[in-house]
């Protein structure tokens, strides 16, 4: 069974070995994570990826992997089986799109709604199995879950800076992850449900 983990990758220098459509997805994906991306592939550089990308046009070779964090390798399997070896060596995690099963981490099908990410494995059974299952989860989570997100992640940093107790900080999250929130969210809309909890976290502030 896997360890599911969720990487902030902001700053973060990520390579992708390879530049098909595996690691052109790959690399997309990191840019949106925040990732500084390095690329090699001897092949011509993209000219329509939405982020700076480091570009080495070269053929595989160990020292690609110098500062790396993660490594995500997309090109042939035999260079695949190289990047893993090489990655373990350096003590770097290595995704491998050919053989996950010789890789230190595999990615799970998500599903995205705004700041609402709903990932899922099946521990390499099955891949589209995992996929059709992010996909029936995402189908459940409207528009009023991702307002509802939004709203806590917009009073977290009030409640942690005005709620300073432990004890009622966490009574208070809890109470604004009630089911609750998500009916008057539905039936009073957004500014009925913020204004709210503004008083809850006013009431704990003071209280």
């Amino acid at each position: 069974m896997d360890f599911p983990l969720f990487a902030r990758l902001t700053g973060r220098r990520c390579v992708v070995i390879g530049s098909g459509p595996v690691g052109r997805r790959k690399a997309h994906a990191l840019l949106q994570a925040g990732a500084v991306v390095r690329v090699v592939s001897p092949m011509t550089p993209w000219s329509d990826v939405a982020g700076p990308v480091d570009w080495v046009h070269a053929e595989y070779q160990p020292g690609h992997l110098e500062e790396a964090e993660l490594v995500f390798a997309a090109a042939t399997p035999e260079v695949n089986a190289r990047v893993v070896a090489d990655g373990r060596a350096a003590r770097v995690w290595v995704n491998s799109a050919t053989d996950p099963e010789t890789g230190d981490f595999v990615l799970p099908a998500v599903s995205t709604h705004g700041q609402i990410q709903v990932a899922v494995s099946t521990s390499g059974a099955s891949p589209i199995l995992a996929r059709r299952i992010a996909g029936m989860i995402g189908e459940l989570v409207d528009e009023s879950w991702v307002t509802w997100v939004e709203l806590l992640a917009e009073f977290r940093p009030e409640i942690r800076a005005g709620v300073p107790a432990p004890e009622r900080r966490n009574d208070l999250l809890a109470e604004l992850c009630d089911p609750k929130w998500l009916g008057m969210i539905e039936s009073e809309g957004l500014e009925i449900a913020r204004e709210q909890m503004r008083e809850l976290v006013r009431q704990a502030a003071e209280g």
